[in-house]
């Protein structure tokens, strides 16, 4: 009978070795929840104020605090093709924001993440806004995805702009056609409504549910670029008035929801040990609107510059058991670094194509010293190479870019008009000058000598238009 009972526990202990080994083995989820518009300040773990989002909150105490996390640029697509390429968005020629009129789009020669993760036999899905090109061979089902549902361009970009409110609606037509919702290749709503903007952060959010539910016994890849909190805003009945201090804490309180609701679905079905997940936005707040736009916090300016209030966006990565719970990484990255780490992580290969990004899983696994893979990352706005950060160092080149100027923005979803400045070249210490106030150049020239030399050899390589440099390693986009 002890003997019975002995082979009976190894046995036992046999089963549970062997599903620990399998579940050790099983190739990472990997889930990008990518907000639009969102300011550095505008979630819980980054200072949010006067609004709850409780499942943030619990993500960070769960995960990783990426405080100096940023994207390529701070404009919609161009921000989108570097998450989405592992590309410098000047590399693959993808500027400023697709419109309706836009015949370019992503080049079908780009590896996307999506079809990284295809390597692997992974199920891919995208819900929300796209922005990477309207026409067909630009979706994301050409490009990688299983499935699509959303908006492909902003949710701005319709007859309802502020810009042509005072206009009939045939004049506004002709400056901004209706807006479209899409599912797979086909406009299943060719003239979306206000009222139809308000369902649409549950209608990715149950999309995004619901394609876990399926894929839950395989490998998946879901990406959901959030349309809000780009204005115009919007908001469902069940979130209407609910955080006291307007529409735009009752839309991050929605998101926060389906931030909650993500993460809930994953835990239901015991994935949240097998799953990566990040949240980050595409570029910071679009201050212009006021009271419809969220705050950079500590950091200067906002969407459409690159000082750190457009380009640096605050950032979670939630991985329980593989990323270590309530840390930060001060480290910086940036979203060309999340191709390259997705690709070690499940071991599939890069692109054939020059990449930018590289490997961060040191970092993202909170490993004791990691630092940086990169000397250096480059920010350019347009073509013109305006910043640069090394290490703690940020160097700003001669620019003009627009500013507040400390004035208030715009109420009610319309916006005020920002003034032009200029900055000269200024060398910034951020771990002692988080709001890029006081220019040390003078006091470390040998930091700005070797930084302009890491900025030439960018300009050879991608060129710059402030000092009409050619570079030779750009690539075309996609175009009809």
């Amino acid at each position: 009978m002890l003997r019975f009972a002995v082979v009976l526990a190894l046995f036992i202990a046999s089963l549970g070795m062997g599903q620990a080994t399998y579940a050790a083995s099983q190739q990472p989820n990997v889930v990008v929840i990518f907000m639009d518009d969102m300011g550095y300040g505008d979630i819980g773990p980054f200072g949010a104020k006067g609004y709850k989002t409780p499942h943030l909150d619990q993500m960070a105490r769960e995960g990783r605090m990426f405080t100096d996390f940023y994207v390529t640029q701070a404009v919609c697509s161009a921000s989108r093709a570097g998450l989405l390429t592992g590309c410098y968005n000047v590399r693959v020629g993808i500027l400023g924001a697709l419109g309706p009129g836009a015949k370019h789009g992503i080049n079908h020669k780009e590896m996307t993440l999506a079809e990284v993760c295809k390597q692997k036999g992974y199920a891919t899905a995208i819900y929300g806004k796209w922005h990477l090109g309207h026409h067909e061979k630009f979706l994301p089902m050409q490009h990688g995805f299983d499935d699509y549902f959303g908006l492909p361009y902003s949710n701005d970009m319709w007859p309802y702009h502020p810009g042509v409110r005072h206009l009939s609606m045939e004049e506004r037509i002709k400056r901004w056609p209706h807006l479209p919702l899409i599912d797979k290749n086909e406009v299943i709503n060719p003239e979306v409504s206000p009222k139809d903007q308000e369902q649409l952060t549950t209608q990715y959010t149950e999309r995004a549910v619901a394609f876990i539910e399926k894929n839950k016994d395989r490998p998946f890849f879901l990406y959901v670029p959030h349309s809000m909190v780009h204005v115009p805003l919007y908001v469902s009945d069940k979130f209407k008035g609910k955080s006291g201090v307007g529409l735009f804490g009752d839309v991050m309180m929605e998101v926060d929801w389906s931030v909650g609701q993500i993460l809930g679905t994953l835990r239901k079905h015991q994935l949240e040990q097998n799953t990566l997940v990040l949240f980050t936005s595409d570029n910071g707040p679009w201050l212009s609107y006021g009271d419809h736009a969220g705050t950079a916090g500590p950091l200067r300016e906002g969407k459409g510059t690159m000082f750190d209030g457009g380009c640096r966006e605050s950032t979670i990565a939630w991985w329980p058991g593989t990323i270590p719970a309530g840390t930060l990484c001060k480290e910086p990255a940036m979203t060309i670094d999340v191709l390259p780490t997705v690709a070690n992580l499940i071991g599939a290969k890069l692109p054939d194509q020059k990449i930018d990004g590289k490997d961060i899983t040191p970092l993202l696994k909170g490993i004791s010293g990691a630092k940086s893979p990169h000397e250096a990352y480059f920010m350019y706005y347009g073509r013109e190479l305006q910043a640069m950060r090394m290490g703690k160092w940020k160097l700003h080149f001669p620019h003009g870019y627009r500013t507040m100027a400390g004035n208030p923005g715009g109420t009610d979803g319309i916006p005020t008009n920002y003034q032009q400045a200029r900055i000269g070249l200024s060398l910034f210490d951020l771990s002692q000058d988080i709001g890029e106030t006081t220019d040390v150049k003078d006091q470390h020239p040998d930091v700005v000598a070797r930084m302009q030399a890491l900025a030439h050899a960018m300009r050879l390589d991608l060129g710059d238009s402030l000092t009409k440099t050619d570079g030779t390693g750009a690539r075309s986009p996609g175009r009809l």
